[in-house]
Order: C-alpha cells, then structure tokens, then sequence
C-alpha cells in the first residue's frame, strides 16, 4: 500500500523554491512511494494604472517583466524536476499554469483535492507557501505534507514516524489518512501529551495502537507530561529528542471573520517545522 499520486507545488514567484529544497522534495516523495507531479504556477500580475502612472514607472511593463521572471523560474524548476527525479527514479511529471497571483493558493487547493497527499515546502514564516499549505490542508479534503529545507536527511527508506494523537477527531483523520506511510515505516511512535488539555489522558493512545495493529503496524507509545506548559515547546523538546523522519497530526482551525484562527499546535508547526509534518483536518 502506497501513495500513487502526490502533487509537489513549487513557487515560482517573488523568490522560486532552491533547486535543492526541490532534491529533498523528491526524497520525501520517493519515500512515500507514488509518482508525483510537479506543479508550477506563473503568476498573472493585473495591472489598474493610469496615464501619470504609466508615465512616471511604467506599472504595465514592470508587471509584464515579473511576469516573465516567474515563467522562467517555472521552466528552470519543472525542467530540474524532471531530470533529478529520473536520476532517483522516482516517476514524475510536471504541469506549468497561469494563475491569478492572489488565488494561487486556492487553485494550488483544487489541484489538490484529485491528488493522495500534496508536498508543499515552506522557506520562511511570512513565506507565500504558508498560505498554499493552510489552504491545501483547510481547502482540498486532502492531507499536506510541510517542510522546511534542510529538514529531510538522506535516503529514500522511512524510518521513524510519530503520530500525534489526542483521541480527536483531527487525530483520527490524519492516522487515517496517513496508514500508507505508517505501513511503510521502519518504526511508528504515538505521541500523547498529557496535562495540556483534559480530553488528553494517560492510556488514551491504547486504542489507536489496537487499530494499527490490524493493518499490521506495530507502533509504541509516548507520554510526555507537559505540566502545564504550552504546546509548542512540548512538540519541539520532543521532536528533537526523538528526531523522527516524518511527524503526522491532525490540523486544527476555525474560520472568524473571514480570518483563519490556527490550532497552538497547528500554528507551530506550520511557522517553523523542525521536521517534515503530514496534516490532515
């Protein structure tokens, strides 16, 4: 059991994905196992403009020139996809299309919902490619894989995933949606903060363990206290210790005026994730 269709989404625009946060991309799909599709977006800027404004910067060539740029930068990165995954012989292909630039994520969202999991990088905090992963997570009805460059490590083999689990809702749609990889993996962990919120409790993770085991994973269990303190740092202290390949969660978030409110957990490791996180919600 594998995944056989993963979409990768690399940004083409203002700054395009480094060719090697690509490389680790493909490694994190030739561990999932599938074929994956490289999508690039060129990105249509509109221009409203007027005769003073054309006369004093030029708005309707200066836009027509970031428009080529990020055309360039999605032939250079799907060109780079195609040879790289051949040499890792990972199958692929790559689509380049024009998109709105304030509703890239959104379609990047719907390319998703026709796809098993879709890997979005993320460069930075205030990156654009936050945005695509929440809409991708919140949008599609399908899960996301996130990471940071430099997160990933050697080797197509999966070793260590850790499934985080509160006995949720959330928690049960991302083991789900993530028993492929969990069938894959060289060792599953459930991890269960207790003392962070009261539906979490000690023994709870007996459960999922039973329901792993009848798809033949044989997963261990983490308690971790957090004596009160926030989540974040919780994760981060244990993720650290236990440096897992792949971290799974459910993703929490609520809409308030028209603003999406994030999960602490959620936020955390969307801003800034220590290693790679599959999310599904």
């Amino acid at each position: 059991m594998a995944f056989a269709d993963i979409l990768l989404h690399i940004d083409s625009y203002p700054d395009p994905t480094p060719l090697e946060t690509v490389d680790e991309a493909l490694t994190l799909a030739a561990r999932l196992g599938g074929k994956v599709t490289a999508l690039a977006v060129q990105v249509a800027i509109p221009v409203k403009s007027n005769l003073l404004a054309e006369q004093l910067v030029g708005l309707t060539a200066l836009a027509a020139e970031e428009e080529a740029r990020s055309l360039e930068a999605c032939r250079t990165l799907t060109a780079h996809v195609s040879k790289a995954a051949a040499q890792a012989g990972v199958a692929s292909d790559a689509i380049i299309e024009r998109v709105h630039i304030h509703e890239l994520a959104e379609h990047v969202a719907r390319r998703a919902r026709t796809r098993d999991v879709c890997i979005v990088p993320v460069a930075a905090r205030f990156d654009g490619q936050g945005e695509v992963a929440q809409r991708v997570i919140f949008s599609s009805g399908r899960p996301a894989l996130v990471f940071k460059s430099g997160t990933v490590g050697k080797g197509d083999e999966l070793g260590t995933v850790v499934v985080a689990w509160d006995g949720g809702r959330f928690a049960a749609r991302a083991m789900a949606d993530a028993l492929p990889i969990l069938i894959r993996a060289k060792q599953v962990r459930i991890l269960t903060i207790v003392n962070e919120k009261p539906s979490a409790t000690a023994g709870l993770a007996a459960e999922a363990v039973r329901h792993l085991a009848t798809h033949g994973v044989k997963a261990v269990v983490d308690e971790v206290d957090a004596k009160g303190r926030a989540i974040g740092p919780v994760l981060d202290r244990y993720l650290e210790d236990k440096a897992p390949d792949l971290f799974v969660m459910g993703a929490y978030g609520h809409s308030r005026l028209r603003e999406l409110i994030l999960g602490g957990a959620t936020e955390r490791m969307l801003q800034d994730p220590s290693v790679p996180v599959f999310l599904s919600h």
